[in-house]
């Protein structure tokens, strides 16, 4: 079996405000050597996982990667578990503009609240 490298439209999606949001982002780099945003999952205890970005400057051998119009966005095989079937948007509210995963219960049957409370988002039980 092959390891597929590249990441599809059905793996993640990447709204087109996000991929000019990417697009900004990376130009606007000063750094050389930073090649990619590197899409990462972090354990986010009964709220949920946490997700994030941040600038990489190198590729592991694990990384899938998602070529978009002047960016590449690298997840790696384990992050990619939690981010199957997500949206990746940028949006606009009164509190500032930032990106946003949609549907990432989705991959993983969540339902993005806590099981004690039922509270959605962070903050933790109690």
């Amino acid at each position: 079996m092959e390891y597929v490298s590249t990441l599809s439209e059905n793996d993640i999606k990447v709204s087109s405000v996000a991929g000019e949001q990417f697009q900004r982002l990376i130009s606007d780099v000063e750094d050389d050597d930073i090649e990619a945003i590197r899409i990462y999952v972090a354990g986010g205890g009964c709220s949920g996982m946490t997700y994030g970005m941040t600038f990489t400057d190198r590729r592991s051998d694990y990384d899938r990667v998602y070529e978009g119009d002047g960016y590449r966005v690298y997840v790696d095989a384990v992050a990619l578990n939690y981010l199957r079937g997500a949206e990746i948007d940028f949006v606009t509210r009164d509190t500032g503009s930032t990106f946003v995963f949609n549907n990432v219960f989705q991959a993983t049957g969540g339902a993005g609240t806590c099981g004690a409370c039922g509270m959605a988002g962070g903050g933790g039980c109690g």
